[in-house]
């Protein structure tokens, strides 16, 4: 039996919860190359028992978030490899069921599970979610995510990581195509020189959420660790009263043309630390963050949560 959990709005409320790490860098310290179309989408089919051994890694280092591996998963990418869309959706439904078996086989604690839903940019497989400006409106974008978003709320997710979203247009698409799917949302932006990837202002991208009910947080991943700080003080301006989320990557850079990380760490479980100072109520890390980092980032959120319910 699934252990109960509080709504995560209740947890938040009560101070900083630990977000896993990158789940695509544990997939490949297990020994899987992850270079096609789908991503770590393509072993939700080919060695599910792969996935849920990584979300145990993130378990074990003390994660209490873990987001699915659905974030390059389409409808249309699944097709591509000859899968049905009958095929497809069970197949985004058993990204929530992993992540929820991984953390009751590895500890038995309550985790609550954030269905992945990554940008249009993100299944073309070609980079463009770190540009945006795809030359698609508010609808088609929406009509492009909502099937994705019915196929995760079917398995029963605690919350929808709208993420890694480059582009302000995209951010209104997704949050128009999970309007009353009766799970809440954290919209959480790429940025990069303290803008969108697509080169809009934070507080006005920020804004497309703000008074919107059914958003939980709202704030970055998949950044440098550096655009954190600016970017969690413009989502307070323009979402005031509403949690953030940090979880930005590694800080190197990312060759899409070579399909390599370029450049040294800059990482610093440290700063998490800042990040709570500034409201960030969801904390962890991207790509290239690891199990042993994630730990480390859940001893600074043990020291600031005393600080927080003690403010």
């Amino acid at each position: 039996m699934t252990p109960r959990r509080p709504p995560l709005a209740e947890a938040l409320r009560a101070g900083p919860v630990l977000l896993d790490g990158g789940l695509s860098n544990q997939l490949a310290a297990q020994g899987h190359q992850l270079d096609d179309d789908l991503w770590s989408a393509r072993l939700l089919a080919e060695a599910p028992q792969e996935i849920e051994a990584a979300h145990a890694a993130y378990v074990r280092a003390g994660a209490r978030v873990l987001i699915t591996s659905a974030y390059q998963a389409s409808f249309e990418g699944f097709a591509r490899h000859g899968r049905t869309a009958e095929e497809a959706r069970a197949l985004f439904g058993r990204s929530v069921e992993l992540a929820r078996a991984a953390a009751v086989r590895t500890t038995g604690e309550a985790v609550w599970v954030a269905g992945s839903v990554g940008p249009y940019g993100a299944v073309l497989a070609d980079g463009s979610e770190y540009r945006g400006r795809y030359g698609l409106g508010v609808a088609d974008l929406a009509a492009f995510h909502r099937p994705r978003i019915e196929a995760l709320v079917a398995g029963a997710p605690d919350v929808l990581a709208a993420e890694t979203v480059p582009d302000a247009v995209e951010a209104e698409a997704l949050l128009r195509a999970a309007a009353g799917c009766g799970v809440p949302v954290w919209l959480s932006y790429t940025v990069a020189g303290g803008r969108t990837r697509a080169g809009q202002p934070l507080e006005e991208a920020f804004a497309v959420a703000a008074g919107n009910a059914q958003v939980l947080a709202v704030g970055v991943n998949c950044c440098a660790a550096h655009e954190v700080g600016q970017a969690l003080e413009a989502a307070a301006r323009a979402c005031p009263g509403v949690p953030l989320v940090a979880y930005p990557n590694s800080g190197e850079g990312w060759d899409a043309g070579r399909a390599a990380w370029t450049g040294a760490p800059s990482f610093a479980p440290s700063l998490a630390a800042e990040w709570v100072t500034l409201g960030a109520r969801l904390v962890g890390g991207c790509c290239r963050v690891g199990p042993r980092d994630i730990a480390e980032v859940g001893g600074v959120l043990d020291r600031a949560r005393g600080r927080v319910s003690g403010s």
